[in-house]
């Protein structure tokens, strides 16, 4: 009995001791909000998959033919015409030829020529800059309007979301495309810059973010933080853009990159239609339709543009699918299920 009493205190201490290294492991593996997000991104392989891709062509497309006064590696200009070699067929083989083909080789024309010798590489790679600044500067535009609409209309709510919601549905209900062909060949013909084009683009697909913003703010401003910062006499400026945008943060981010797909595939649509960017200045829509009647003689003209469009497409939807994954593990979690019920066996049921 008394040994029992000698050894009470002792194994007390070793379970205390036991305890505060689990907390204090606790606390060296917790993370911030931020790593969490980051860690949870890395981890989606597709998502970093399309980050390469989409890292690499746009660094592909700015270092090849320069960009303002800063050279490129490529030594031919998409105004400079010349003599068509070949027919202008593609110089470029990534076939070799143990299989058969030509050998790995870049050539001359690697993308081939049109039909009045412009070298098509550098025509395809500053269209790929054009579509690019493009889609980015509409994904600013666009996210900074809805993002600051959105809160503005769900935080004062009355009248003020009235008339900021029926703007909404006004410009929901006129056809985008209508719209921005208007606008877009009205700011082309007046000043000729594709910043103006993507401005005026970012100026009407803001509408579906402002929603979304509008839905999180009205359940955030019921929170306890915004009505203590709200009693400690807060400017309104600064609960919104200070307490409750930052906590929307992963709605916005999402969207934007979704933003930044549909602008490139807008101007691309405009541009096939006439009403984006105008030549001289060269775009993936507006190569794809100059050049829509050479498809079955010169596929090639048709094929370097289109295949990038649907690169850059789908590496910029799938990174948004990773960064929705990210900062909502509830999505994964739904597939999961999802992909789980779908191979069950089914259960038979046991008679009473």
């Amino acid at each position: 009995m008394s040994n029992t009493n000698d050894n009470l205190p002792q194994n007390l201490t070793s379970v205390a001791e036991v305890e505060d290294a689990k907390l204090a492991r606790q606390s060296e593996d917790s993370k911030s909000q931020g790593r969490i997000v980051i860690g949870r991104f890395v981890k989606h392989k597709l998502a970093m998959t399309s980050s390469v891709i989409l890292v690499f062509i746009t660094i592909f497309a700015f270092s090849s033919v320069g960009w303002g006064v800063i050279p490129g590696w490529w030594d031919k200009s998409y105004l400079d015409a010349g003599a068509v070699i070949n027919g202008g067929k593609p110089t470029l083989s990534l076939v070799p030829t143990w299989l058969g083909g030509e050998g790995i080789r870049w050539g001359e024309n690697p993308f081939g020529q049109d039909s009045i010798g412009k070298d098509y590489f550098a025509l395809v790679m500053t269209g790929t800059q054009k579509s690019i600044i493009i889609g980015v500067v509409v994904g600013l535009v666009s996210t900074f309007l809805g993002a600051v609409i959105g809160a503005v209309a769900g935080y004062f709510r009355g009248w003020v979301d009235e008339v900021l919601m029926r703007i909404t549905d006004l410009f929901i209900v006129i056809p985008l495309l209508v719209l921005a062909a208007v606008l877009g060949q009205i700011a082309g013909a007046s000043s000729g810059s594709i910043i103006t084009l993507a401005f005026v683009l970012g100026l009407v697909t803001w509408t579906g973010l402002a929603r979304l913003v509008r839905g999180e703010i009205l359940s955030l401003r019921e929170r306890e933080y915004v009505a203590a910062a709200q009693a400690m006499g807060s400017k309104t400026s600064r609960v919104i853009f200070k307490h409750l945008l930052p906590n929307t943060i992963g709605v916005i981010v999402v969207n934007a990159t979704f933003a930044i797909a549909g602008a490139i595939l807008l101007e691309s649509s405009l541009s096939y239609l006439g009403f984006g960017v105008q030549p001289p200045e060269s775009s993936l829509g507006l190569l794809i339709s100059q050049y829509q009647n050479a498809f079955t003689s010169r596929p090639w003209l048709f094929w370097w543009p289109g295949m990038i469009i649907v690169a850059i497409a789908l590496s910029v939807n799938f990174l948004g699918d990773g960064l929705r994954d990210a900062f909502d593990p509830r999505h994964t979690g739904k597939k999961r299920r999802r992909r789980a019920g779908l191979f069950a066996l089914p259960t038979r049921k046991e008679k009473p």
